[in-house]
């Protein structure tokens, strides 16, 4: 790896045949299932982002967002981020993230949205702790079933991941500060989640901390909280910290 990655703009058919490839290997999809290169060609084309990552001439992660507009408010829903495995833990997927704040930013755009599994540990403590979006909503089965092996034959259950581009939150957060927040109550993730999900033997398991979180979680955001924070601890267990959000920002 080099000490330098490159976040450029993405515009050319070759390039999107990468992204292509690279959905590929991260997610394993059955080819019904995966995003085809016209779909980045698109997204690229309509207001979207299409971005990618680059360690010199390879081309080792890409960001793609799609345009969406609520209530008269333009704003970007980023709908892939996938790094290859050996360039993970090296901050890529943080870099494009920031990249597609900058673009947004730009453009005049406050609010990119994603969606993100809420089993996944480490996506959490980046989309939330590192990053600053907050997360008000929970939507079950999301995308009905998945052909990816990362998913476990689990429903696809997701959170709505909301970055406020120019929230106090969130710029306390890009510069390393605690954002401010009254916690409430937590909803916990287990460690040892990925690998109940992982065999068959113990996905039981798995289903049954979905099933719970996925009711407490709904339960809080029906009260008007909102996950403002997540701690993990050393045994590597996750924590969703819900409170009442101070900032006035919605669509």
């Amino acid at each position: 790896m080099s000490k330098e990655i490159k976040i450029v703009p993405l515009c050319e058919h070759a390039d999107f045949d990468r992204c292509v490839a690279i959905q590929d290997e991260v997610w394993s999809y059955e080819p019904s299932s995966r995003m085809s290169q016209k779909t980045f060609l698109l997204a690229s084309q309509i207001g979207g982002q299409v971005l990618g990552a680059f360690d010199e001439e390879k081309m080792v992660g890409y960001a793609m967002s799609l345009p969406g507009v609520r209530n008269g408010h333009a704003y970007l829903h980023s709908h892939h981020l996938a790094v290859l495995p050996e360039w993970r833990n090296y901050g890529v997927g943080r870099r494009l993230k920031l990249a597609q704040r900058d673009d947004a930013l730009t453009r005049g755009i406050e609010l990119i949205e994603w969606t993100f599994d809420p089993l996944e540990i480490k996506n959490a403590h980046l989309n939330i702790a590192k990053l600053g979006a907050i997360i008000r909503r929970y939507r079950r089965n999301f995308y009905g079933e998945s052909s990816s092996p990362l998913h476990g034959g689990l429903p696809t259950d997701r959170v709505f991941a909301e970055w406020w581009l120019k929230s106090d939150r969130v710029v306390r957060a890009l510069h390393g500060e605690q954002p401010r927040a009254q916690i409430i109550e937590h909803v916990d993730v287990p460690a040892a989640l990925a690998e109940w999900k992982a065999s068959p033997a113990t996905r039981d398991q798995a289903r049954k901390v979905q099933e719970a979180n996925a009711a407490a979680l709904e339960a809080a955001f029906a009260r008007g909280l909102a996950v403002l924070g997540y701690k993990r601890n050393e045994q590597g267990d996750g924590s969703y910290l819900l409170g009442k959000w101070d900032e006035d920002f919605s669509y």
